[in-house]
């Protein structure tokens, strides 16, 4: 069963979801991070399916994102060093040591420094569609957040969860599901500027510098499962990771776009499940 709760870290409060195993398995909980715009909410069918399988689940929302806290940027600077920080901080106040870490979309390439920063905390890494190289842009959609005056408009529209989510997911969302991503935006008007604050401080070729670097000295086992229809971010990066270490392997999910875990959490659930599973030789 899916819980939802909430941790004072420092200052900062941080929501987050959770699924305990009625019958848990060994394996370190799985700590699955999330992209802009959306909030912990899209990994809840991942969730429920590593649930059943045995695995404790747990998904938080980023400061400035869903439910967590909206501080002021002279509170918190929304750079990636500070929500690299601000990870660090939620993993250690859950106690949580060990984790399998799960990526997806643009910020959550900040929980990548992370783990490379501390890799005796990270047990297997696995990669959804995610940001990995110097040469990726901020797709259109993204970067008017960014824009003077136009972003300060189209942030507070929390319609812009609908656009950015079915545009890069390439589906239709039930709108069920869109009411309950669209509620931070409905609710107050922090949440849309942080999300023009942090778009605007990623810094993003800086920070897939940091990334490409992390990678030459990564030794954890990792698993990239990618959409492989994504029309903001190709393929090519994950593949010549993957053919190029023989700890890093690639799942291609060929229908697949941005957000794989809203549309194909089956297919993105077995492939985890095997992978968490599997012995290291």
């Amino acid at each position: 069963m899916m819980t939802e709760q909430t941790i004072t870290v420092g200052s900062v409060e941080w929501f987050y979801r959770e699924v305990t195993p009625t019958n848990p398995n060994q394996k370190p909980p799985v700590v699955l991070v999330h992209g802009l715009p959306s909030h912990s909410y899209i990994w809840r069918r991942v969730m429920d399916n590593l649930g059943d399988q045995g695995f404790r689940a747990i998904a938080p929302d980023w400061v400035g994102s869903g439910f967590s806290a909206k501080p002021d940027k002279r509170d918190f600077a929304y750079t990636a060093a500070a929500y690299e920080k601000a990870f660090g901080e939620f993993l250690q106040t859950l106690e949580l040591d060990k984790i399998s870490l799960v990526v997806q979309g643009f910020l959550a390439s900040v929980a990548l420094q992370y783990a490379f920063n501390h890799p005796e905390t990270v047990d297997r890494l696995i990669i959804l569609n995610t940001p990995l190289s110097p040469a990726v842009k901020l797709p259109w959609l993204m970067q008017q957040w960014t824009i003077p005056f136009m972003g300060d408009m189209v942030t507070q529209d929390p319609l812009l969860v609908d656009r950015t989510l079915e545009k890069g997911s390439g589906f239709v969302i039930e709108d069920q599901d869109l009411d309950i991503l669209r509620q931070p935006y409905l609710k107050s008007s922090a949440v849309g500027r942080a999300l023009l604050t942090t778009t605007k401080n990623l810094k993003l070729s800086q920070t897939m510098k940091t990334i490409e670097e992390g990678f030459s000295g990564w030794e954890v086992p990792t698993l990239i499962l990618w959409g492989m229809a994504d029309p903001w971010l190709s393929a090519d990066i994950p593949e010549k990771l993957a053919a190029n270490a023989s700890h890093i392997e690639m799942v291609k999910l060929e229908e697949a776009k941005h957000y794989p875990q809203e549309h194909w959490p089956k297919e993105v659930s077995e492939g985890m499940v095997s992978f968490l599973r599997r012995q290291v030789v």
